[in-house]
């Protein structure tokens, strides 16, 4: 900039100066330019100058902003790069959170579940009561057991000899009868109108008394009927309780 200045003056002024030293300071120049042109030209000349070092000053400074500003955008997208992973592990955690509150629900569901299972409690027992034998009949016939040992749950109609299931499950049920020779005895299980199993003795002379018995187990869905048919033309003994139906729940399902 100095020589730019000092090669200005010799153009408009027509002078040849001779320079010694290329690192002249400032006052060397400007007496130098005093010297070698009118004074109006110097100061306009020295006035030039000093603006263009200001402009240097300026874009100095503007490159230091742009370079402060780039790295403020860096700093900008870096710190928004770490807002979306944070964001990011945000919707994660809440994701993890709900399938933990999931699964706690469906846990909590289970025990409860269990807890009304263990608090299901269905079990019966009951005989044909009497004074003389039950029969023989012409046609088949649900077999009504009155005399009520055991009914827990409510699942057994004394009124009409037939079993309910209360809740879906496996179920246990057995049959006994006595019954005297002279007639058969033939009794079965029923599962709504399904036969299930039997138990029966042929009639004899010889032989005055039978007993028979049989048992099952039956998946039941909350509904389902189990009864005893007491086959046509034969009989059981009602007194003294030997002919009884008996069945409880063996587990929910």
């Amino acid at each position: 900039m100095k020589f730019t200045v000092l090669f200005l003056v010799f153009l408009f002024c027509s002078l040849t100066l001779a320079q010694n030293d290329a690192n002249a300071t400032d006052i060397e120049i400007n007496s130098l330019m005093k010297s070698a042109c009118s004074p109006d030209m110097c100061d306009l000349l020295i006035k030039f100058g000093a603006m263009e070092e200001k402009l240097r000053v300026i874009e100095t400074r503007l490159q230091d902003s742009e370079t402060r500003l780039e790295d403020s955008e860096t700093r900008l997208e870096d710190s928004e790069t770490r807002l979306k992973d944070s964001e990011t592990r945000l919707q994660d955690s809440e994701t993890r959170l709900k399938d933990s509150e999931n699964r706690l629900r469906n846990s909590e569901n289970q025990i409860m579940d269990l807890r009304n299972k263990e608090r299901t409690k269905v079990l019966f027992s009951a005989a044909v009561g009497g004074s003389g034998h039950i029969g023989p009949f012409n046609t088949d016939t649900t077999l009504i057991y009155r005399a009520v040992i055991t009914n827990i749950g409510g699942a057994y109609s004394q009124s009409t000899g037939i079993f309910t299931a209360p809740v879906a499950g496996v179920y246990y049920f057995t049959i006994f009868y006595h019954a005297g020779g002279e007639h058969r005895a033939i009794l079965s299980v029923h599962k709504n109108n399904q036969l299930i199993v039997t138990t029966h003795d042929h009639e004899s002379n010889s032989d005055v008394s039978d007993n028979g018995g049989n048992a099952v187990f039956l998946q039941l869905q909350r509904g389902d009927e189990v009864y005893v048919r007491l086959a046509e033309n034969s009989h059981v003994w009602g007194y003294d309780f030997h002919t009884t139906f008996s069945g409880f729940l063996v587990t929910q399902i």
